[in-house]
């Protein structure tokens, strides 16, 4: 269980980050509830997670399933330009996350 907390946390992660980046520094209303919304409910289930999970390899996982989910949707919806070499990177930070569980 610990672990699906873990990975819906860290699709959270990815949220919040993309719901700040769309905030214009709090000044938009439904971006901002959406970014305090997921980073509580990320940071609920990373707490939550690492109860059962060591604390590097959580974070790790948590960080690494946000960031690359972060950078997806950025290159995905056209926000940032996506080439070959990221999405190799990506692919890496994706096989690093699943080699911490497969080790767990």
């Amino acid at each position: 269980m610990a672990w699906i907390v873990l990975v819906v946390s860290g699709v959270l992660e990815a949220v919040w980050a993309t719901a700040l980046g769309r905030t214009a520094g709090f000044s938009r209303l439904t971006p901002s509830i959406v970014f305090v919304a997921g980073l509580v409910l990320s940071m609920v289930g990373l707490a939550y997670a690492m109860r059962s999970l060591p604390t590097g390899t959580a974070y790790a996982v948590w960080v690494g399933i946000g960031a690359a989910l972060t950078v997806a949707y950025a290159m995905a919806t056209g926000d940032e330009a996506a080439s070959p070499l990221k999405i190799v990177l990506l692919l890496g930070v994706v096989g690093c996350v699943v080699g911490l569980k497969v080790l767990s």
